[in-house]
C-alpha cells in the first residue's frame, strides 16, 4: 500500500488483481473512508485493518467487473454507502447514491464533484476530489480508455473536460498501464523531449517496484498522445505527416485508432 498527502485527505493506493489500482481516499476531518473502483474485496479488507477504520463508503467510475467486483462483498461486510451514475444506475452492483454533475455525493470532510466523461462506457463518470482526480478507465498514464460503448468525439469531449482542470491536479487512474502506453506515444511523438524523459523516470519506477501512478495533469498534457491533440503545433506536424485534418478531434480519432491496431 502507498500512501500520499492531499490537503484534507489520504490516498491509499492498493494493486490487485494483474494491473488494478484501487484507492482509499480517508478524510483527515471524519471518519469517510471511500474505496474507489474495488475490483476485489480482501485487498480492502485487509487494508481497512490496518488503517483500523471501517469502509463508509464505494465510490464507482463504471460498471465493469474488475471496478465493482468488491462492491456487494464490501457492503455486506462494513454496511457501505455504493456511489454510481445515475443515468447508470442499473448496472452498478448494490448501488444506494445515484450521481451526476448536477448532484454529486455529499461527504463530511471532503469537497467531491463528478465529471460526466462518457466514451470507454455510456455511463463513465470521475470524482474529483480536491485536487484528486479519480478518472478510472477514461484518462491513464500515457493513454485512454478503449471505446467499447461511445465514439470518439465523446472521448474527446471527456478527455477535454479533464484537460480544463489545473495542471496540478494528481490524476489517479485504475490500471497500471503506463509503459505499454508509453511505447504507443513514442511512436506517435518520437521527438518529443519530455516523453523520453517520462519514459526513462517510469522505467526506473517500475524497475524498483513503484507505481507510475499518480501522474499530473500537465504530464499528460506534455507527454499522453491522446492529450497532445490540445496542442497547435504537435496537430500541425501530425497532420502533415499522417494526411489527417488538422483539428484536434479528428487527430484524436485517428491516435486511437492506431492505438486499437499497435
Amino acid at each position: 500500500m502507498w500512501s500520499y498527502q492531499h490537503a484534507g485527505f489520504t490516498v491509499h493506493q492498493l494493486s490487485v488483481l494483474r494491473d488494478n489500482y484501487i484507492y482509499l481516499i480517508e478524510s483527515h476531518t471524519s471518519n469517510a473512508l471511500i474505496a474507489v473502483d474495488p475490483a476485489e474485496a480482501v485487498a480492502v479488507r485487509k487494508a481497512c485493518k490496518v488503517l483500523a477504520k471501517p469502509l463508509t463508503h464505494i465510490f464507482n467510475t463504471h460498471h465493469h467487473w474488475d471496478h465493482t467486483d468488491g462492491n456487494l462483498s464490501l457492503k455486506q461486510i462494513f454496511g457501505c454507502r455504493i456511489v454510481g451514475a445515475s443515468h447508470d444506475a442499473e448496472r452498478i452492483p448494490g448501488i444506494d447514491v445515484r450521481v451526476s454533475e448536477a448532484a454529486p455525493p455529499a461527504i463530511a470532510g471532503l469537497n467531491v464533484a463528478v465529471l460526466s466523461v462518457p466514451g470507454h462506457t455510456s455511463g463513465h463518470i470521475a470524482y474529483l476530489v480536491g485536487d484528486a482526480l479519480f478518472c478510472g478507465d477514461t484518462l491513464f498514464g500515457a493513454g485512454c480508455g478503449r471505446l467499447f460503448e461511445g465514439s470518439a468525439d465523446q472521448m474527446w469531449h471527456s478527455l477535454n473536460k479533464i484537460a480544463a482542470l489545473d495542471g496540478s491536479t494528481k490524476i489517479y487512474c485504475a490500471h497500471e498501464y503506463t509503459l505499454a502506453n508509453l511505447t504507443f506515444a513514442v511512436s506517435i511523438d518520437a521527438d518529443n523531449r519530455v516523453l523520453a524523459e517520462r519514459i526513462a523516470a517510469d522505467h526506473r519506477r517500475r524497475r524498483q517496484q513503484l507505481p507510475t501512478i499518480p501522474s499530473t495533469l500537465d504530464s499528460e498534457k506534455a507527454t499522453n498522445p491522446f492529450l497532445r491533440p490540445l496542442d497547435s503545433e504537435f496537430c500541425r506536424n501530425y497532420a502533415a505527416l499522417h494526411g489527417v485534418a488538422a483539428e484536434p478531434a479528428a487527430i484524436f480519432a485517428d491516435i486511437r485508432r492506431r492505438k486499437d491496431h499497435f
